[in-house]
C-alpha cells in the first residue's frame, strides 16, 4: 500500500476516483489461504474426534480439500482483479478521448 494517510483519503474517497480492492488484493487472499488451512485442519480434528478411520480419511482429503479452496479464491480473486483493471483502462481510454 502506498502511505497509510493515502489509503485513508482512498477509502473513505465518496467519488469512487480510486479503487481500494487493488490495493488490499494480497492481503483478501492471504486470508483466503488461512480459511483454507483453518478448514482443513478442523476437518482432521472433527475426524479423529469422531473415529480414527475418519480422521486418517480426512487427513488423506483434507490437502486436496485446502487446494480446491485455495484455487477457488486465487480465481475469485483474479476475476475480480481483471474486472478492476478493465474499468481502469476504460477509464483512461474515455479520458484521452475527451
Amino acid at each position: 500500500m502506498d502511505q497509510p494517510s493515502n489509503f485513508i483519503q482512498t477509502l473513505f474517497d465518496f467519488s469512487f476516483s480510486e479503487f481500494v480492492t487493488t490495493k488490499i488484493i494480497k492481503i483478501l487472499y492471504g486470508i483466503g489461504i488461512l480459511f483454507a488451512a483453518f478448514g482443513a485442519l478442523a476437518l482432521i480434528v472433527s475426524g479423529f474426534g469422531d473415529s480414527f478411520g475418519k480422521g486418517l480419511l480426512f487427513l488423506i482429503i483434507s490437502p486436496v480439500i485446502f487446494i480446491i479452496y485455495t484455487i477457488f479464491a486465487r480465481v475469485l480473486l483474479e476475476t475480480i482483479i481483471v474486472m478492476f483493471r478493465i474499468a481502469e483502462n476504460v477509464k483512461e481510454i474515455a479520458d484521452s478521448k475527451k
